[in-house]
């Protein structure tokens, strides 16, 4: 270290007077590229103006003891400076090291959710996720049987960051492990809401619908954990009515038992699944109303389902003016007519 820091001593010493000698653009661009040395080399600002003033002594001998006096009095004026320096160093350090984390996790998030939305017949489906920020606390999934039957998952963690992802991942790997009861929505969050209150910190919380779709008699059964309540949108009458499961949050109570729904779905009717960062979009004027949303929806329900979601995603966001406070997640599933 010592060696290094007498090159450098050697080094700005030639710059600083081949600069003074000719004055040019030239010895201010060398000038600035022992900068990046001097950060490179980690040297600390007490550590320059030492450099400097042994670089002054050397070509100038002959200056007023003043001169080198006030140079000691910057040395102390600078040494708290560059512990402030130094600590904002192990800071930065620390940041890009923690961003690193952030994004490793965020792509192992992604892995989580659905590569593709399952295809059936009589079904017209529609979906759109997007985080408010690298990390999503929303999270959806779908699976399909060997009956084309349709089971779709919203949740929520209240969480974000490393230990939304990991939450998430333990859903997932819960839900998979559960292929008899994936499309019995009761059954399913009764199992996974165990699962929830043995592994999940009790800081955290997990909203969730579930819902699963059988084409063969178009019944729509779904339960619910404290979840956002969604639409059932009537296409013979062009009304909406919450789609409201009553249940409790995951891994609140252990022995909770959730209660099963069920809608008879009409040809053109749709059901709308929903994160609360759809319905509680805040613009200056304050958070939009239920109502609102379902006008968005009724605007374009002509469109093919994604195309609805796409839309009022892109509505809802201008509201805000392209700044999302909230992930947003939306789901349309439609009984094609």
């Amino acid at each position: 270290m010592a060696d290094s820091f007498s090159l450098m001593q050697e080094q700005y010493t030639k710059i600083l007077k081949k600069y003074l000698e000719e004055k040019n653009e030239t010895g201010l661009y060398h000038a600035q590229q022992f900068s990046k040395k001097v950060l490179e080399n980690q040297i600390s600002p007490e550590e320059v103006v030492s450099l400097h003033l042994d670089a002054l002594e050397k070509y100038f001998p002959d200056l007023p003891q003043g001169v080198f006096d006030s140079f000691e009095f910057l040395l102390e004026v600078m040494m708290g400076y560059g512990m402030a320096y130094r600590e904002h160093q192990s800071l930065r350090d620390k940041q890009k090291e923690l961003e690193t984390e952030i994004n490793v996790a965020a792509s192992m998030q992604q892995t989580f959710l659905p590569k593709e939305i399952p295809s059936v017949d009589a079904l017209d489906v529609g979906v759109i996720s997007v985080p408010a920020s690298k990390m999503s606390g929303d999270y959806y999934h779908f699976i399909k049987d060997d009956n084309d039957c349709i089971g779709v998952a919203i949740a929520d963690i209240i969480g974000k960051g490393v230990p939304a992802a990991l939450c998430m991942s333990m859903i997932k790997y819960a839900m998979d492990s559960l292929p008899e009861q994936r499309l019995q929505p009761g059954a399913l969050l009764d199992n996974l809401n165990r699962v929830v209150e043995q592994n999940v910190a009790s800081n955290m919380f997990i909203t969730m619908m579930y819902g699963s779709y059988d084409p063969r008699v178009h019944h729509f059964y779904y339960s619910g954990a404290g979840h956002e309540p969604g639409f059932y949108y009537h296409y013979d009458t062009d009304t909406f009515e919450e789609l409201y499961a009553k249940g409790l949050v995951l891994g609140i109570k252990r022995d909770t038992t959730f209660r099963e729904y069920h809608k008879k779905v009409e040809p053109g009717d749709f059901i709308v699944l929903l994160s609360d960062g759809v319905t509680e979009c805040r613009t200056d004027d304050g958070f939009i109303e239920r109502e609102e949303l379902t006008r968005l929806i009724r605007k374009y329900k002509h469109l093919p389902a994604q195309e609805i979601v796409d839309n009022v995603f892109y509505q809802l966001e201008k509201l805000q003016g392209f700044q999302l406070r909230d992930d947003f997640s939306l789901i349309i599933l439609r009984r094609k007519v």
